[in-house]
């Protein structure tokens, strides 16, 4: 079968089954260049003065693509600090172009790059072609065709200075050895590497914002060029096998925004069964062709909202049981070691009990958020920060930040944005107001792109202009939890005064009255079951399973006995490194029976 035929389910099921990188715009020609590249660390810095781009440079070894160096998965696995790093293979664009194109189309063969670490650029054939700075964020460039070219030489230049604590880092240690709870680094590409065509006039982004109460939904579009005469756009959304809405509109300029009622939904008492939720990840299928190209889409409709200290979803209270996810792996550190690691990451997730996930100081592959919308589970977006508070640190952090909410906002399991977190680069933000300013800005920017979502200005402690009031406590004892957790007093304490970490909770008084209290990280129990390594570290320590059980239930125990915490955050999901204070092994072995541990989260009766 002809993919023109395919119905739009049908292409993204295909899609996703060959893990197509960017899940929420699929289209029919792409080729996958992961796997082996030529590789190269110019720890002298040599390579731009002695033209490494050149296609007829020698590089002396292999590496496999996505994997970074410092992994084993890429068959280099180098410890230490390299700073340069370069990349170099052929590609070939024939086997795609002359899959739906002819002479006529003038289509476009663009290279993605879903995130390079920190710094990139890029050569075609010894000519450089695009420079992109930002270690999670995707970029992509136009391959000029020429008939009788087969093909071009591709060479990347990444750079990841260990030195530089201005670049948004995240968990990535500055240091030559992992320390404290800081990991080896991921330096170069990371995410996978890809080729697509496309028409010259085709879609570059789309946005999707739910009007639940509206029965609409409301379609950004962004063109890579001015339409041409004639052209337009159709949307068509379906679920499964059911049609929603379908709509032409004509287009008049690169940018276009597109609403579409969803009659079904008018229906007051049954318009709840086609919500996005835990309980129900009910995604809708969106079909949208301009002139020649066609692309194919997903949302969910759900809202978010904050209201009477409660935290909403589709203006339900939802109690948030989350767990810390450091999305790292011993193999191959922030890549996954396959598009099946992702899901199955999700998957531990939910078996566990958990409703949500906070992925920390890391902005995930899109194939995670993909499965995160699949089966239900919702997420906090974090950034990864910058060590210092600097003018060059401020534009980096916000640049990539802002990026990544554009990138994302339209994934439904997205109910939180996490800009700063424990004011890592904003250390001094108690005594310093520019620093203060930061803090409001980047929250403000936020909201600026995305108002639909509740915004944390600085998770854990010193609040500038958060919409959840978030406290980060590794106390171990119960009765001290308990005691805390459960005085009345509990809100205008963390208000006005320290939290248990001994920092400022507000810096500005200027936290929203209907704040709900969450508290975001707590627990971090060391428990090693098979060997331990002598610099395993974590908060406190268990040494046996039944002791560890018993800590856990202790824990969590103490951080629900009062109604004023609405939700939590475990710490954390997997062994990382030399953190050996995770619910499963960093190889993804649960320390406890899986139910036991659900139990625990969920506050139910232990399994017989």
């Amino acid at each position: 079968m002809s993919v023109d035929t395919l119905s739009a389910e049908a292409l993204a099921a295909q899609a996703h089954d060959a893990h197509y990188p960017r899940p929420q715009l699929i289209r029919r020609d792409w080729q996958n260049l992961d796997g082996v590249w030529r590789f190269a660390i110019d720890d002298d810095d040599r390579g731009l003065t002695e033209q490494w781009w050149l296609p007829e440079h020698a590089f002396p070894e292999t590496i496999i693509v996505p994997f970074p160096p410092e992994s084993k998965a890429s068959g280099i696995g180098v410890d230490g600090i390299h700073d340069v790093v370069w990349y170099q293979r052929e590609i070939s664009w024939d086997d795609v172009v002359t899959a739906g194109y002819d002479e006529n189309d003038r289509p476009r063969l663009v290279l993605h790059f879903g995130a390079v670490d920190y710094r990139a650029t890029v050569w075609l054939d010894g000519a450089q072609v695009a420079q992109h700075e930002g270690g999670h964020t995707p970029f992509s460039l136009v391959v000029p065709i020429q008939p009788g070219n087969a093909g071009y030489t591709v060479t990347v230049r990444a750079e990841d200075y260990a030195a530089d604590v201005g670049q948004p880092r995240g968990k990535q240690d500055w240091q030559s050895d992992a320390h404290v709870i800081w990991y080896r680094r991921t330096t170069g590409i990371w995410q996978s590497v890809w080729l697509e065509t496309t028409p010259a006039v085709a879609v570059e982004k789309l946005h999707w914002t739910a009007d639940v109460p509206g029965a609409r939904v409301v379609c950004e579009l962004r063109l890579t060029a001015p339409p041409l005469s004639g052209d337009t756009v159709r949307i068509t959304l379906t679920h499964g096998e059911v049609a929603l809405a379908e709509i032409t509109a004509s287009l008049v300029g690169q940018r276009a925004t597109v609403t579409l009622d969803l009659p079904r939904q008018a229906n007051g008492q049954d318009y709840e069964r086609l919500l996005w939720s835990p309980d129900n990840p009910s995604l809708i299928t969106a079909d949208v062709t301009v002139g020649r190209d066609r692309v194919v889409s997903y949302f969910g409709l759900r809202t978010t909202s904050i209201a009477n200290r409660s935290f909403l979803l589709n203006e339900r209270p939802v109690y948030i049981r989350s767990v810390l996810s450091q999305g790292f792996w011993p193999t191959s550190h922030l890549a996954a070691p396959s598009p099946e690691a992702l899901r199955d990451e999700v998957a531990w997730i939910l078996r566990l009990g958990f409703n949500s996930a906070r992925v920390h100081q890391k902005m995930e592959d899109p194939r995670f958020l993909y499965w995160a919308d699949r089966l239900g589970l919702m997420l906090w977006a974090e950034a990864p920060a910058a060590y210092e508070f600097s003018p060059t640190a401020v534009s980096r952090t916000t640049r990539e930040w802002l990026d990544v909410v554009d990138r994302d906002r339209s994934h439904p399991s997205i109910v939180t944005w996490v800009p700063m977190n424990e004011s890592w680069g904003i250390q001094h933000i108690a005594h310093d107001p520019r620093q203060v300013a930061f803090a409001q800005a980047l929250t403000a920017l936020t909201r600026a792109i995305d108002p639909t979502r509740p915004v944390i200005s600085n998770d854990g402690w010193e609040h500038v202009d958060s919409d959840i009031l978030t406290v980060h406590d590794y106390d171990s004892d119960q009765a001290v939890l308990t005691d805390r957790y459960a005085d009345p007093n509990l809100r205008a304490n963390l208000m006005n005064g320290l939290g248990p970490a001994g920092r400022r909770m507000t810096v500005t008084g200027s936290i929203r009255d209907d704040a709900p209290v969450m508290v975001t990280e707590f627990g971090g129990i060391t428990y090693s079951p098979g060997a331990r390594a002598e610099d395993a570290w974590g908060y406190s320590s268990a040494t046996s399973a039944e002791d560890f059980q018993a800590r856990l239930l202790a824990v969590y125990e103490g951080i629900r006995a009062g109604r004023a915490v609405v939700g939590s955050c475990y710490t954390q999901l997997t062994d990382t490194m030399q953190e050996a204070n995770g619910l499963l092994t960093e190889d993804r072995v649960p320390k406890l029976d899986p139910g036991v541990i659900r139990a625990i989260v969920q506050g139910g009766p232990m399994p017989v």
